[in-house]
């Protein structure tokens, strides 16, 4: 099923029953100078009023009309996933003609409805965004303006746009088997207070594997706006109170706070798998068993869907899940 094109001048001069000519005019408040009728003027600024048109600032390229502007939205852009995944797509985008601009989001939902709004004021060809938990005012401006977005590392239930996310419920499977199979018994989940499909499916992830192995589970959830020492001591206290064997990560966060907090308490350190690679993980000793996604894959894919979206070739309800890769180091197997 194609997209629906997103409001042109060319849609408001048909709306309002002139020509582009005079709605270019009037959107540049020269109506009065180029003597354009009242009703005209009020014709087209109803109009764009109720659909909440807003003239690009970028510089239109073409018989495309399209400002070959992509904008990616990500939580943090610091974060070794999004960072690595901004660089693919940024290759990948100037392959096909495009630029690839950011901003940081945090959680906040309030932000992103901002950032949402500023870029669509700019009128960008497409956004790339990881939802957050309620997106009811982003999504009600995107889909007025049919503006082209895909979701990439998490996605929105019964909402019919596209994503791009890896299997975050098999990456936890596999490495709770992983972790079992070293032959700990009392296997551990630290992750975070989140109602995100990824953290949810990484804690389903586990519990099948704990299930299907008949082993008690153990989970501690974190608040990620607590103290850095907060975290560290909570960690801890969850592993020793616990008498975990091995523990699993959900956010390689935590795993980096787990294990300073781990050497400055000087506990023995259990068998550890984490979400996500970092390049302190190869560093530290042991070097840091991980389940890491596939950066290179999931960027291409988001550009194929947005840009076919943009060419309105796309269905809005596809989606795209990618395997993890478990990198078994010296954490999980001594």
């Amino acid at each position: 099923m194609a997209t629906k094109k997103r409001i042109s001048i060319k849609d408001i001069a048909k709306a309002a029953g002139t020509s582009i000519t005079t709605v270019s005019f009037i959107l540049n408040g020269k109506a009065k100078e180029r003597r354009i009728s009242d009703a005209v003027n009020k014709r087209v600024l109803d109009y764009v009023r109720r659909m909440g048109y807003k003239p690009s600032q970028f510089v239109r390229n073409g018989a495309a009309n399209q400002t070959k502007v992509l904008a990616l939205l990500v939580d943090d852009i610091h974060h070794p996933f999004f960072s690595e995944v901004g660089e693919h797509m940024e290759r990948v985008a100037s392959e096909r003609g495009y630029q690839v601009v950011y901003s940081n989001t945090g959680t906040k939902t309030e932000k992103i409805d901002q950032l949402v709004k500023l870029w669509m004021d700019k009128e960008v060809d497409g956004i790339c965004m990881v939802p957050s938990e309620d997106l009811s005012e982003a999504l009600s401006k995107i889909k007025k303006q049919h503006v082209p977005t895909v979701f990439v590392d998490s996605f929105i239930p019964d909402v019919n746009i596209p994503y791009v996310v890896s299997d975050h419920r098999k990456g936890a499977y596999d490495a709770t088997v992983h972790l079992l199979a070293t032959g700990s018994k009392r296997v551990g989940l630290i992750s975070l207070y989140s109602n995100r499909v990824q953290m949810r499916a990484r804690q389903d992830g586990y519990m099948d594997a704990m299930d299907e192995s008949q082993k008690q589970s153990f989970i501690r959830k974190l608040n990620i706006e607590d103290p850095d020492n907060t975290i560290g001591e909570e960690i801890v206290a969850f592993i020793v109170e616990n008498k975990l064997e091995a523990v699993l990560f959900a956010d390689h966060y935590l795993a980096i706070h787990g294990l300073k907090a781990i050497k400055e308490q000087a506990i023995d350190i259990p068998r550890i798998v984490a979400f996500d690679d970092h390049v302190l993980f190869a560093l530290h000793t042991p070097a840091i068993s991980v389940v890491t996604q596939d950066t290179a894959q999931i960027a291409g894919a988001v550009m194929d869907m947005l840009t076919a979206r943009i060419d309105g070739k796309v269905s809005e309800n596809s989606g795209l899940i990618v395997p993890y890769v478990l990198i078994a180091r010296e954490s999980s197997i001594s």
